[in-house]
Parts: structure tokens; C-alpha cells; sequence
């Protein structure tokens, strides 16, 4: 494995067009944190199963010409390379890519839509970036958050991309069903698979093969935050629907493979600060939940964004030990 990524960075590094695929295939595996070609690749084949599966082939497409336009954005604005080979200037755009056609109809004005997005996604990641570099602030998906949720909100006064009206209202807290294996297991891969907008277990277990390629820690936290985010909403009587999609669990997985292998290096004491951000992460989802209802809009990764920001900004030094 090692020898053919190596093979493949050797014959990137000598074609202009290669080196472009390679840098949408980073920024696929850089909405899990992985710098890593094959993970985005894997990546893209369990996005694609996802939305064949779902009878949505176009958030599949969206996903692909966002990342493809995302990544030619910023070669044209000239960002720094480093950050630029890593595909950090994409992720944020095939999030938009995926969720605009998943929340909005199939019209030709759409994909004009998904093409502004994907620019104005490498937008936002610098202003986020420089922004947040005083205060050590990382941009994560608040670019994809910001520009998707001004885009949805913005479709309800466009006719050519406008989804059919909703009545959203806050709904009355009621007791939550039993939570069996089956519903457990289900819940669990499915938050996964929602990181992609997707509610697949196939779409999940390849998402964690993809993370295994190139950190089986970021597999293990995905998996264990996944874990952690069903039970702890299932505790606190979260709507089992909810639950069971996965919506309560996919921001939780982040959170846990940002705080438990990205910013800090796996050892026992980051295991329990990376718990204690998983598990805020559900109250965060339950409160954007709460408050995005009026709106109409879904609450995305925000959760994600907000506790891994909260729990960033200490600046813990879990690798040093104090005199």
C-alpha cells in the first residue's frame, strides 16, 4: 500500500492533470481529517453507493463538480501550496456540493447554484482561516456551514431553485422507543454515513475502511464516537428517529476524530477530553436542532464546529507534562 501511494505521488508530481486529481481526492479524504488520495477515492465510491442508493445520483454529481471547481478556485486565487496539495481548500466545497442538491430540487439553475457555492467555499476558508489565526482558531466546516445555510435560506426568494414549503415548528419532547440491537447498530453506521449527508451502512463501513487506510485511530474514534453519540442521545430521550438516521451522531464523530487523533496525539487522558467534547457535541446538536427549526434549515456540522472550537481554544497540551 505504502509503495503504491508512493508510486502515485511520483507520477502526480510529473503531470499537471494527475496532480489535480490528486488534490480533489485530498480534499474528499479532508472532510475526515485524511490527507490521503485512496481514502478520497474510497471516500467517493461510498458517496456514490449512497445516493444510487437513495435514488439521488445528482448529490453524487454535486459533490464531484464542487470539488472540481473548488479545487480550480483556489489554484486561480493563488493559496498557499502546502495547504493546497493537502486538499484543504476542498472539503468545505464538496459539503456544499453534496448538500445543496440533497435539500434542494433537481432544477438546471441548480448546478449554477452548486458552482457559486464551491467558489465562494474557497472564500470563506481563507476569510475563516485568517480570521481565526489570531485567537488559533482552525476553519474546520464553518465555511461549508456559513455558505450553505446563506444559500438555503436565500432558495426559499428564488423560483429556480426554491424546495417545496415546509412548516417547521419545534416539536413537543416525547419518551424515546426502545433502543435494540438492531436500532443501535443502525443508528451507529448511519451517523457515520451522515457525515456525507448519507444514510447508508454500506456507505458507512466504506467510509471506515477509507479511514483505516490511513489511520486506523481515526477509524477506532470515528467508530467509538458513533458509538458514544447513540447512546448518550438515546439516554437523554432524543427522538428515536433521529437517533437511528443518524442525525444525532455524525457532528459527535468529528469531534472525536478532531479532538482524539488531529490536534492532539492518542493517549489516555485525550481519550477523555475527546469523550467529553463527543458527548457535548449531541447537546450542541439538540440545541442548533432547536433553534434552525424556524428557519427551515438543518443544523449541518455546526454542532461539530462550535464544541471543537470551544474545546480548541484551551490550547491543552496533552503530550507535555507540567513541571
Amino acid at each position: 500500500m505504502e509503495n503504491a501511494l508512493k508510486a502515485w505521488e511520483r507520477a502526480a508530481a510529473a503531470s499537471g492533470p494527475l496532480r489535480f486529481v490528486d488534490i480533489c481526492l485530498r480534499g474528499v479524504g479532508q472532510v475526515m481529517f485524511q490527507d490521503n488520495p485512496l481514502t478520497g477515492a474510497i471516500f467517493l465510491l461510498a458517496i456514490g453507493w449512497g445516493s444510487w442508493l437513495a435514488g439521488m445520483p445528482q448529490v453524487w454529481i454535486g459533490g464531484l463538480v464542487a470539488i472540481i471547481i473548488a479545487t480550480a478556485t483556489a489554484i486561480w486565487l493563488r493559496v498557499e501550496e502546502a495547504p493546497l496539495k493537502a486538499g484543504l481548500y476542498g472539503y468545505n466545497g464538496v459539503l456544499v456540493g453534496l448538500a445543496l442538491p440533497t435539500f434542494l430540487p433537481a432544477t438546471p439553475l441548480l448546478w449554477l447554484y452548486i458552482a457559486l457555492g464551491a467558489v465562494v467555499s474557497v472564500v470563506a476558508m481563507l476569510a475563516t482561516a485568517r480570521a481565526g489565526k489570531p485567537f488559533g482558531i482552525v476553519a474546520l466546516t464553518f465555511p461549508f456551514v456559513l455558505v450553505t445555510w446563506l444559500m438555503l435560506l436565500a432558495s426559499h426568494g428564488f423560483a429556480g431553485v426554491a424546495a417545496a414549503p415546509t412548516a417547521i415548528i419545534v416539536s413537543p419532547i416525547v419518551e424515546s422507543d426502545p433502543l435494540n440491537l438492531v436500532a443501535f447498530l443502525g443508528g451507529v453506521f448511519k451517523s457515520i454515513s451522515q457525515v456525507f449527508l448519507k444514510g447508508s451502512i454500506v456507505t458507512a463501513l466504506l467510509l471506515l475502511v477509507g479511514l483505516a487506510v490511513n489511520s486506523v485511530p481515526a477509524a477506532l474514534f470515528a467508530l467509538g464516537g458513533a458509538v458514544v453519540a447513540v447512546l448518550f442521545a438515546h439516554l437523554f430521550g432524543a427522538e428515536s428517529d433521529l437517533i437511528t438516521g443518524g442525525l444525532f451522531g455524525f457532528s459527535p464523530i468529528l469531534t472525536a476524530i478532531a479532538l482524539g487523533t488531529v490536534f492532539n496525539k492518542p493517549s489516555p487522558r485525550v481519550i477523555v477530553y475527546a469523550l467529553v467534547g463527543t458527548l457535548f457535541t449531541v447537546v450542541a446538536q439538540a440545541a442548533t436542532n432547536a433553534a434552525l427549526a424556524p428557519l427551515a434549515i438543518p443544523s449541518l456540522t455546526a454542532p461539530f464546529v462550535l464544541t471543537s472550537w470551544l474545546f480548541l481554544l484551551p490550547d491543552q497540551r496533552f503530550d507535555q507534562k507540567k513541571a
